[in-house]
């Protein structure tokens, strides 16, 4: 993850230097610095066991972390989740201020889209089109979108949500990326998704699971962005409902369910699998 994670940084810095630098630009830089590439190293990896060169997929690759950077961005403005730490680093909007924050992210989802569409990312228009496509819709009112407003619903709710809603939620804020991500690889190689899917669908909740752990067992130190921040404003989620243990079991679950659908790639998807045990088991 660490090795693809510099082939990310270093594309991304060919791609910003064709930019004019002015502070949006240096906002997109400073976005898209960091984290741990998880999804793009799952698009890595699910080019890898469908047999694409894995070189191929950097282009889906980084536009799924500009995507990413720009929910973040947008995520901790005032108006959403008005937090002041992204990464161990300041936000955005503190960093230079809400429009150059609303612009940056605005810039870095455009970008997204320009990444998958240009024919350097596949000769193949109707791969390129598939990519934007399912982007689109992961990212939007029928997805990541769609749960960030169930989300910002959830707080002014009269009663707290259900285990059903809340997985609603979240497969839509944190899992459609995900899924995405891991089906990114079949549709470069012009294979069947569903299996990826399955692994996908499963991870991307097994890391909401996590991420509700994490937000009361650890600190923001260790997280590099405000904890507890959940509890405080009492808000519904897999702990909440399920309790610490039951919560884990349901992680672990997931994602031994997320290594089984990949029984068709045998050892090849190791790496994936890997990734499934390291999204229940990392610290921040």
């Amino acid at each position: 993850m660490n090795d693809w994670s510099a082939e990310v940084d270093q594309h991304f810095t060919r791609v910003l230097s064709s930019f004019a630098d002015v502070p949006i630009v240096q906002a997109m830089r400073y976005a898209t610095t960091g984290g741990k590439r998880l999804r793009a190293f799952l698009v890595r990896e699910s080019a890898r066991v469908c047999g694409v060169d894995v070189a191929r997929s950097i282009a889906p690759a980084c536009a799924i972390e500009a995507l990413h950077a720009y929910s973040l961005v947008h995520d901790d403005l005032p108006c959403m989740d008005d937090d002041d730490l992204r990464r161990g680093q300041p936000t955005i909007h503190v960093k230079w201020d809400d429009a150059t924050a609303v612009l940056c992210g605005d810039a870095l989802q455009t970008l997204a889209f320009e990444l998958v569409s240009e024919p350097s990312c596949h000769e193949d228009p109707l791969v390129r089109s598939t990519l934007a496509l399912t982007l689109a819709r992961a990212s939007g009112a029928g997805g990541m979108v769609y749960g960030q407003a169930l989300d910002i619903e959830a707080e002014s709710a009269a009663s707290p949500l259900t285990i059903e809603q809340i997985t609603e939620l979240q497969n839509g804020k944190t899992g459609a990326l995900i899924t995405w991500s891991a089906t990114a690889g079949a549709v470069l190689a012009k294979a069947d998704t569903n299996a990826l899917k399955t692994y996908g669908d499963a991870l991307g909740l097994a890391f909401q699971i996590a991420d509700d752990i994490l937000d009361v067992t650890s600190d923001a130190e260790t997280l590099g962005k405000a904890a507890q921040k959940d509890a405080e404003a009492g808000k519904a989620t897999f702990v909440s409902l399920l309790g610490l243990d039951g919560a884990k079991s349901r992680a672990e679950m997931l994602v031994e369910s997320a290594c089984d659908a990949l029984s068709i790639y045998g050892s090849d998807a190791d790496h994936l699998r890997d990734v499934a045990r390291f999204v229940i088991e990392r610290r921040s």
